[in-house]
This record gives C-alpha cells, sequence and structure tokens, in this order.
C-alpha cells in the first residue's frame, strides 16, 4: 500500500506541475496579445535616390505580392489550412526564396511594388530579417514596413511550435514618400484572435506635379478567425478612408490581398475565406481594376489553398489579390501573373496605370 501511496503521490505532483505549466503558458500568451496603435505614423526608410513628383498622363506601374513569408514553395503546405508545416522548410530554401523573390520582382521592374506576409523577425523564418533582405535586393529609393503580426510564442504544433513571429507589409518605390499611416483593422474579439493576425493596411503619399497626392495602400485583410461581421467590419472601415482620399481628389490605388474572390460568386463547395468580393460596398468613384480596363488578363487566380502542395488542377485557387482604383486613375493593364506558385502560396497581380491631368 505504501508503494501504491508513493505512486500516486509522484503522479499527483507530476499532474500538478503540467497543469501549472499549461495554466501559466495560457496566462503567459492572453497577458502578452496586445494590438499595435491605430493611426500610428510610419518611418519612411529611405535607401537611395527617389523622385520628387509623379506626373500626370504618363504610364506608370504597380505590382502586388503575397510572400508567404518566403516559406511557400510549391510542395508547402501550411499547419493552420491543416498541411504539414509550421515553419520555412530550412534556413537555406527560405534564403534562397526570399532572394529568388527579390530577383522576379526587378525582372518586372515595377514602379511601386506593395508586398505582404514580410517577416521581421521570426521563429518560423529562422530570426531572418526579410525586410532587410528585400529592401537591400529591391534597391527601390524609399520604403515603408506596417507591422500586422506580433504573436507570443506559440507552442503549437508540439512538434515544431509555430513560435514568436513579427511580420508585415512593405511598400517601396523610388517615387517620393511624404507620410505613411499604420491603420488597424478590426478583427476577432474572441480567443480565434491569438491565430489571427493583427490586421492592418497602409496608406502612403506620393506628391503629384499638379498638388495632388497618390495614395497606395497596402492590405491584407483577415482569413483565419474571421466571420461576416468581422468581414464585414474591416471592408466598411477601409471603404469609408478610401472614400476621404476621393472627396478631396486625390488619387487612390489599394492593392493587397483582400482574402475575398475577387471574381463575384462562389461555388458552394470553397473555404470560408474565400467569400465573394462585395463590390457593391465600393465607393461612388471608385472600382476593382479590371472592371475599367480593356487591356485584362486575370485568367490565372493568384492565391491557392495551402492544406496541400500545389497540385494544378487539384489545389484550390481563387482570384483574391487585385487593386482598387479611383476614377481619376486610368488603368491601362491589368495581368495576374502565372509564376505557378514556386515561391509563394499567392502570384502577383501587376497593374500599369496613368493619372489623370484633372486641374
Amino acid at each position: 500500500m505504501s508503494v501504491l501511496k508513493k505512486v500516486l503521490k509522484v503522479l499527483a505532483v507530476i499532474l500538478i506541475i503540467m497543469v501549472v505549466i499549461v495554466v501559466g503558458y495560457l496566462a503567459y500568451v492572453f497577458i502578452s496579445y496586445h494590438r499595435i496603435p491605430d493611426y500610428k505614423d510610419l518611418t519612411i526608410d529611405k535607401r537611395g535616390e527617389v523622385i520628387e513628383k509623379m506626373e500626370t498622363d504618363t504610364t506608370y506601374s504597380i505590382m502586388s505580392y503575397n510572400i508567404g513569408f518566403g516559406a511557400y514553395t510549391a510542395d508547402y503546405s501550411f499547419f493552420m489550412d491543416g498541411g504539414e508545416y509550421s515553419w520555412a522548410k530550412s534556413e537555406e530554401e527560405l534564403k534562397s526564396n526570399i532572394k529568388g523573390i527579390g530577383e522576379d520582382i526587378k525582372k518586372v521592374s515595377p514602379d511601386i511594388v506593395i508586398l505582404q506576409e514580410v517577416d521581421l523577425n521570426g521563429t518560423r523564418t529562422y530570426h531572418y530579417n526579410e525586410v532587410e533582405a528585400l529592401e537591400k535586393d529591391l534597391g527601390y529609393g524609399n520604403y515603408v514596413f506596417s507591422q500586422n503580426f506580433d504573436s507570443p510564442f506559440l507552442f503549437y504544433p508540439l512538434t515544431q511550435p509555430h513560435g514568436k513571429n513579427q511580420s508585415g507589409l512593405l511598400t517601396g518605390s523610388s517615387q517620393s514618400f511624404t507620410s505613411s499611416l499604420r491603420r488597424s483593422l478590426p478583427i476577432s474579439t474572441s480567443v480565434k484572435k491569438i491565430v489571427d493576425l493583427d490586421r492592418c493596411y497602409s496608406i502612403t503619399r506620393i506628391p503629384v506635379e499638379n498638388g495632388k497626392e497618390l495614395c497606395v495602400f497596402d492590405v491584407h485583410l483577415s482569413a483565419y478567425g474571421s466571420d461576416a461581421s468581422v468581414r464585414e467590419g474591416q471592408l466598411s472601415m477601409l471603404t469609408s478612408d478610401i472614400k476621404k482620399e476621393v472627396e478631396v481628389g486625390n488619387y487612390v490605388i489599394c492593392g493587397g490581398d483582400f482574402n475575398h474572390n475577387l471574381r463575384g460568386g462562389n461555388d458552394s463547395d470553397v473555404p470560408d475565406w474565400a467569400q465573394p468580393f462585395p463590390k457593391e460596398i465600393l465607393p461612388e468613384g471608385t472600382h476593382l481594376g479590371f472592371d475599367v480596363c480593356d487591356d485584362v488578363d486575370i485568367e490565372h487566380n493568384t492565391c491557392r489553398n495551402s492544406d496541400i502542395a500545389w497540385i494544378p488542377g487539384t489545389t484550390f485557387t481563387v482570384l483574391a489579390d487585385g487593386f482598387i482604383v479611383s476614377d481619376n486613375v486610368k488603368v491601362v493593364k491589368y495581368q495576374s501573373l502565372n509564376w505557378d506558385f514556386q515561391r509563394s502560396d499567392h502570384d502577383p497581380i501587376y497593374m500599369e496605370f496613368e493619372l489623370l491631368n484633372e486641374e
């Protein structure tokens, strides 16, 4: 009996220790959780020469690309989607992929680039500073980084914890940035907020020769942990800010990962996040870029689901990335670039445009 009592005491102590560890960890996660402030002025990182003002009636180009924190090679699947991995497969592969992403963007050479899911410092990306690497490789005159993920250490999955990660949105150009503002989007208030990002968008201002400004919105709307009210709240806030710029006569290009089906109607068997984009909420004087352009090629969907590796014809895809433009922005060309998801679970959207002279 005495032996049994000792065994039971040991088991009880182990159980108590495990409970304390679990409760302590949960307390750490929830106490550490915070949101980055709204209306935050962003630092402009000046790296080289810039062009003081954009010209009207001149063709420029812009590209939007969610780089999937550099991890999503074609054979990659992500644990939050039901896939296999929670980190990039190796540090060497990650660095090679980020280098390749920079080279691919430079081949297209857009005047303005807006990127999403660029890691600043993360367990999942071996603490490699992707922001620094891309700013050096791309060679633009100035950049703005807006953080939208600053998670506590997530000890899941147990075999390879996702860890602590800082990530965000990167806007780059050799057109001069005069200011940039971070807006915090509404997100879920339930426990789901722990696995959602600290969603935001940035508004970067570029002066135009006629005294107006081009307002470039870099956006990444919710996918994980979102519901109808969150989606509606995010879109309401975003379109409200767009409307303000339109009403004062500025030029607006809003691009990024909308985590919606920009084509509209949905089949029934699709992921919850891929809801139809409600065009009817767009402010008067704005449109989706492909709806006001004659030279359009969006046959290729820009986003694949990450529950499995990329298998053409099997893996779910959707047109989730795109641009909203104001009426004083003439869209000359609009194209989804088919890079066959070799470096990310997204492929880029490319647009050529002119700022109409309406003095």
